[in-house]
């Protein structure tokens, strides 16, 4: 049967879109005017590469058997949808059409699953440890999130790396690193049969007989996603210097003694909360993937194009770490240097706070 998904964020949603129309399923992504008019006329574009094939292929939504539309946040009517995915950089949230929407989407009790960096304040309240800490400092606007249930979120590891090459138009897409999306299960079970019918159902798809990569995994454990947050630590924010970014591979195998140290640290924090070792990803295995990730991370592009506020996985790492008695230094100094990067835009009125 084909579901109704609704993604909020063209760019990096129209990966998890282009899987689920090639599942037969239909999806709206929630974007800009110019660029849902872009997408109603000519569709996207995903780049992928599928194993053991030398060259990116093109996936174009018309060509699928699901059907795909775009919308304004203004324009989007809620009653005909059965999940909803939250795909924008957590900033994004405060526009103010978006906050509404977000009211009505709570309002709507649709189950939402993210595929953030930045996990949904609702979601930490789903962990036991977390439901009592004072994070909101690590969030632009933690209201956002208040009526939000925190059964109805869930957070979806977003490890597939890709990026929207600057000299195309805005419905393209480029997967660099075609890893799996890693759900953790919502707390009612209706909502999970609901993902699980879709983990199927992705799976199942073939392109030209070959098995298509960025595939959509379903975990019981919370702490599945959190895993993301060891590589975040290590690589993404670390791209972020006090001088120019650096790439990704730069950042983690420039001193990977302490790479290793860094991971291993956030890891501990991860299992502290209630982390199983298998939750998470071995240091080796991410250091052997940073290796092609040749570009400075979006976070550190961000930043460096100006943007006055970026998602703050790290602030929120060094937020619960100081409340479980564990800092680190390492951890400290990150923040220390993207607070000032950040603070020198705003300072310099570049594009200014709002």
């Amino acid at each position: 049967m084909a579901r109704n998904i609704l993604i909020l964020g063209a760019s990096y949603g129209s990966l998890l879109a282009t899987k689920l129309l090639m599942a037969g399923h239909n999806v709206t992504l929630v974007c800009r005017k110019k660029t849902a008019e872009l997408i109603n006329r000519d569709g996207t574009e995903v780049r992928i590469k599928l194993r053991d094939e030398a060259v990116h292929r093109a996936i174009f939504s018309r060509d699928l058997p699901g059907k795909l539309d775009a919308a304004t946040p203004a324009d989007v009517d809620l009653s005909r949808y059965d999940l909803v995915g939250l795909a924008m950089q957590e900033p994004q949230y405060t526009n103010h059409t978006i906050r509404v929407l977000m009211i009505k989407i709570a309002a709507a009790k649709l189950p939402c699953l993210s595929i953030m960096n930045m996990p949904p304040l609702p979601y930490l309240k789903r962990i036991p440890a977390l439901a009592d800490m004072d994070l909101e400092e690590a969030y632009t606007n933690a209201q956002v999130w208040e009526r939000f249930e925190p059964g109805l979120v869930s957070l979806c590891s977003p490890d597939p790396q890709a990026f929207r090459p600057p000299e195309e138009a805005a419905n393209v897409l480029h997967v660099g690193l075609p890893t799996n999306f890693k759900a953790a299960a919502f707390a009612d079970e209706k909502h999970n049969k609901l993902l699980r019918e879709l983990e199927a159902d992705i799976d199942a798809v073939k392109l030209d007989g070959h098995d298509v990569p960025v595939k959509l995994k379903v975990f019981d454990s919370l702490f599945v996603p959190l895993a993301k947050w060891s590589m975040l630590l290590t690589g993404n924010y670390r791209c972020i210097t006090p001088n120019e970014p650096q790439s990704i591979r730069d950042a983690v195998h420039g001193d990977l003694k302490l790479s290793q140290a860094i991971y291993d640290h956030v890891d501990g924090i991860a299992r502290r909360l209630g982390a199983e070792a298998q939750d998470q990803v071995p240091f080796a295995k991410y250091a052997k993937a940073a290796e092609s990730l040749l570009k400075p991370s979006s976070a550190a592009r961000a930043v460096a194009s100006g943007a006055p506020f970026i998602e703050r996985v790290d602030l929120l790492v060094k937020l619960i770490s100081h409340q479980l008695g564990a800092p680190s230094a390492e951890i400290d100094r990150t923040v220390e240097i993207v607070d000032q990067k950040l603070n020198e835009k705003i300072v310099a009125g570049g594009s200014g706070a709002v």
